[in-house]
């Protein structure tokens, strides 16, 4: 079996040190074999922020991969966020956006960030065309037999009524993927867990959201996604910070429009 850690939006500036340090010891403990990031590392993007969130992603000591979030650009800056928005993101630029070849399963990137947009929510996600090329050509290089998982940090569409404010392009980007062989797109940024199925003439991709780490939680407590590959099938289980137990997510199929 194969195991993976789904973590997202810790936001260093407004870490949850107490569940930040929960996470760290069942890394530890349980030695999943890698850590998957969707983003937000960061609260505002400061040099102080991407320290603490470097020297975490090294304490772990397993491999990992970290998406770029809309945190993780400059927000006080707008010079920096139009011409170097993704400086204090190439410290770390060994761990973002690397696929990762594990037995069972290929973890591809898929960046959904933007500088800028024509639109007052820069937020929210936006799929180039460049980036999306990327990431087919990534999926359908993995080899035949194993599982296929995109890692961004936006969902590609909305799976639940309560999330807001489309990715650009994304049903687009999301249908794509679905024919180059893609069987789930892991995501964050809604700060809560889902695992949404979704069908497209026939094929079927799960989308799957992590929690968060930080303080800024909202429906369920701080908490990660555990993702369980063997024999190629998976299941999903929110590993919440107690008092609330684990729980193995159901899939679900998105509410009608």
């Amino acid at each position: 079996m194969t195991r993976l850690f789904h973590v997202s939006d810790v936001h260093f500036g407004r870490e949850d040190k107490v569940a930040v340090a929960w996470f760290d010891a069942l890394v530890a403990a349980e030695r999943p074999d890698a850590v998957v990031m969707t983003g937000d590392l960061t609260m505002r993007a400061r040099r102080r922020e991407f320290d603490a969130g470097l020297a975490w992603l090294r304490s772990l000591d397993r491999p990992v991969t970290v998406e770029v979030g809309n945190h993780d650009l400059p927000y006080f800056n707008p010079l920096a966020r139009i011409f170097t928005p993704y400086r204090r993101v190439r410290e770390i630029e060994r761990m973002i956006e690397q696929p990762l070849e594990l037995p069972g399963v290929a973890i591809v990137p898929l960046k959904t960030t933007a500088r800028a947009q024509f639109r007052l929510n820069w937020a929210s996600g936006h799929i180039s065309r460049h980036a999306l090329d990327q990431a087919l050509a990534l999926v359908e290089a993995v080899p035949k037999g194993k599982l296929v998982f995109v890692a961004c940090h936006h969902p590609l569409i909305e799976p639940h009524k309560r999330l807001s404010k489309q990715t650009h392009r994304g049903a687009d980007a999301l249908a794509a993927l679905m024919r180059a062989g893609a069987d789930a797109v892991l995501t964050g940024h809604v700060h809560d867990a889902f695992d949404v199925e979704h069908r497209d003439g026939g094929a079927t991709v799960r989308m799957i959201g992590a929690g968060t780490l930080s303080e800024r939680t909202r429906s369920t407590p701080p908490s990660f996604n555990e993702i369980r590959i063997d024999d190629g099938a998976f299941e999903v289980v929110c590993r919440t910070m107690a008092p609330q137990p684990d729980e193995v997510l159901p899939v679900e199929e998105p509410e009608a429009a």
